[in-house]
């Protein structure tokens, strides 16, 4: 008899018989972690977002109940990174591509009978392209639940651990990124080769539209070497171990909270289209 009361939540770790126990179980949950191999200045190393996502998610799930039947797919490292391909390093899929793989694999997941497929997203630059393909999976694959999710957004808290000015426009390997990094990871920060620390100042000397933003409400399709010479974009002045320690901690304190709460959840709804 199969038993997978003592799983590890790493999905590839099953064999094909646990893997189809997994499956039928209620609520049976995959989170598959989206990263990018991009440049992220001349201090973080260019996995930086597909490590924040991979372990992020792995203490997340540690302090969920083992019992519950959530695992980790293996991390997607190179994703759409269009804004970044001047700065060598950077590897980016096209569009077209990554909704193609996407949606192969979740169609895959679907008939398997998984019942929920969470996107554990640490790029900010594929955030509408995977909400997207969450739409049409969901379309596709009305069994499955489908939850796009970015690593920084909702999380309660970080407006009082990061100055407004950081969390309206440090975007990409800033004071957050480069404190997490320089708490989970010191050794592969480099904070001596950044080339201009004070990045807030490259980023007002040409100002956005009146009324546009970076990101938000009226948002432009900026490339990085619109606003940064070495790939940062907003502030690493000030980073530190403890603020990373902080970050860290709220971030995997949000996600658990989330992820308890959904695997206590019925959803998705019933879909109608099955029961016609």
């Amino acid at each position: 008899m199969i038993s997978i009361t003592s799983k590890t939540f790493f999905f590839d770790n099953l064999s094909w018989p646990e893997a189809a126990k997994a499956s039928s179980q209620k609520g049976s949950t995959l989170v598959w972690p989206f990263g990018a191999c991009e440049q992220h200045g001349p201090h973080l190393p260019l996995k930086t977002d597909t490590f924040f996502a991979e372990n992020i998610l792995i203490k997340t799930l540690a302090r969920l109940p083992e019992d519950l039947p959530i695992w980790m797919l293996p991390s997607q490292s190179i994703g759409f990174s269009p804004e970044h391909v001047s700065f060598p390093g950077t590897l980016s899929l096209s569009a077209p591509v990554l909704l193609a793989l996407v949606s192969e694999i979740g169609e895959q997941i679907a008939s398997m009978g998984f019942k929920r497929l969470v996107f554990f997203n640490a790029h900010g630059g594929q955030i509408g392209l995977l909400q997207a393909v969450s739409r049409q999976l969901r379309v596709k694959c009305p069994s499955l639940a489908v939850l796009p999710c970015f690593l920084w957004s909702g999380v309660d808290g970080l407006d009082s651990l990061l100055p407004h000015k950081e969390v309206e426009e440090g975007l990409h390997a800033a004071l957050a990124e480069t404190s997490l990094m320089m708490n989970m990871a010191p050794e592969m920060v480099a904070l001596e080769k950044s080339i201009d620390m004070n990045h807030s100042q490259l980023i007002d000397s040409v100002p956005v539209p009146k009324g546009w933003s970076l990101e938000g409400a009226a948002p432009c399709a900026w490339l990085t070497e619109d606003i940064s010479k070495d790939g940062v974009i907003g502030d690493s002045n000030g980073s530190n171990a403890a603020l990373g320690e902080s970050l860290e901690e709220l971030l995997i304190a949000h996600w658990r909270n989330l992820f308890f709460n959904l695997m206590e959840s019925d959803w998705p709804p019933v879909s109608q289209k099955n029961l016609s």
